[in-house]
């Protein structure tokens, strides 16, 4: 029934192959269930209850990206748009936590009207086919790097040389000596050996390894009273706490800009880059079922707001998946049911240390990087915005900046250089938007 549902046989896959590829995605992305609590409750939300929150907002949204768009790619709330709600909106503007709940509610409702109308879909098909590939291997690169710093390798702030302290995020080599690095290790060349074998599951036998070596090294903390399952905590303090009152301002409309404009890209970065890496695009170099993939995380963000959680977006760590295998919607469907597991095995999940699921990020980053062999270097006014949305994404540590560069300079170049006709009327509309959006910041 799996199999005919999820049409696995003309996908050449198997139930097997689907469900390690989304055990392998879960065990990557399972990191929010504890980090998203904790950057939100330091706008007084209480941790317990965004918990439970972000894990109901990645089923609703998984699931109708399993079921709908049948893609193997997960829908969970967003790094970097969590922060955004928590220290710009509420710390920094001032604004209630209920207030940015409603940003985020509205900006769900915008995304479902948009993606109903086609618009996001005009905007994924108008990206020239050098900039889709270049936004693979830039996400290829920003995910090996927050491997790497995730497994404290590379270390990212403020730097000093000498009597001198630079300025800006700077990366530097962490400390090579840590027991984090020794996990990474082992679990990147068992990853990478069992690859080379074309053993499936070689991303998740990784983890598990690193995982078992870092309890010896006081990296794994198993639970202290040795419980495995517990019941949910009370979603009722955050559930459906909207504040309308002053949405009609300056300060909303630059909110729900800033919200639209990263989550969009987000999520077109991500649907791009998994889908290329996967080649899950169709003959003509489309996202397949697009519409509803983009309709999955404009419900989803939506649900998260009345959940009590912030903007929920595809996520890039469905890549481990996918090269694990995975490429229909039995892999992200497998993703869904290990969020509800979640809410009932917190404990078991919550052991898996960053250092741990390090080497699939890093694997996935190397995999990625293969679409770079088929970027024109040749034609300058492709190749520089290609190089670009590459390299911008992890130095601004943001997908949506790297398409933010890459895009702009592909209109200008074209523009300059006489060849404004190759650039089509969506493309002009977003460049503008884009510079926009750079100068309010």
């Amino acid at each position: 029934m799996l199999a005919k549902f999820f049409r696995l046989q003309e996908h050449q896959t198997t139930v097997k192959t689907e469900l390690l590829a989304g055990l392998t995605t879960f065990s990557t992305m399972a990191y929010i269930l504890a980090v998203n609590p904790f950057i939100l409750s330091k706008t007084g939300m209480d941790f317990n209850a965004v918990m439970v929150a972000t894990a109901l907002t990645a089923i609703t949204g998984t699931l109708i990206m399993s079921l709908w768009a049948k893609l193997p790619i997960a829908v969970a709330p967003g790094m970097g748009l969590n922060a955004f709600f928590a220290y710009t909106i509420v710390l920094g503007m001032g604004y209630t936590w209920q207030f940015a709940l409603t940003a985020v509610f509205l900006e769900g409702i915008l995304f479902i009207i948009l993606s109903l109308l086609n618009i996001r879909e005009a905007i994924i098909n108008s990206i020239p086919t050098d900039i889709k590939k270049a936004i693979s291997v830039g996400i290829g690169l920003f995910i090996a790097l927050i491997g790497l710093v995730n497994a404290g390798i590379i270390e990212t702030g403020m730097v000093s040389v000498g009597n001198h302290q630079l300025d800006g995020v700077i990366v530097k080599l962490g400390n090579m000596k840590s027991a984090a690095v020794l996990v990474v290790v082992v679990g990147l060349f068992v990853s990478a050996a069992l690859l080379y074998r074309k053993f499936n599951a070689a991303l998740l036998v990784g983890i598990i390894v690193a995982t078992v070596i870092g309890i010896p090294l006081g990296l794994t903390h198993l639970p202290a009273d040795g419980k495995l399952i517990s019941l949910p905590p009370s979603i009722a303090p955050v559930f459906f706490k909207m504040q309308f009152s002053s949405i009609f301002s300056w300060d909303m409309l630059i909110i729900l800009f800033t919200l639209l404009t990263v989550n969009l890209f987000d999520t077109v970065g991500t649907l791009i880059g998994c889908c290329t890496a996967g080649n899950l695009l169709d003959a003509s170099g489309k996202i397949p079922n697009v519409k509803k993939a983009l309709l999955a995380d404009a419900v989803g963000t939506t649900a998260a707001a009345i959940f009590g959680t912030s903007v929920a977006t595809a996520y890039i760590e469905s890549a481990s998946g996918i090269a694990s295998g995975g490429k229909t919607g039995l892999t992200s469907f497998t993703v869904a049911m290990l969020f509800v597991l979640a809410l009932f095995f917190a404990p078991l999940f919550s052991i898996i240390p960053a250092a741990a699921t390090a080497p699939a990020l890093i694997i996935v980053g190397f995999l990625m990087m293969r679409e770079v062999v088929h970027i024109d270097f040749t034609d300058i006014t492709h190749a520089l915005p290609a190089f670009l949305t590459i390299v911008m994404m992890p130095f601004t540590y943001s997908i949506a900046e790297g398409i933010v560069f890459g895009m702009v300079s592909y209109t200008a170049l074209k523009i300059m250089t006489g060849k404004w006709r190759d650039v089509s009327i969506t493309m002009y509309v977003l460049a503008v938007l884009f510079l926009f959006s750079i100068l309010i910041k």
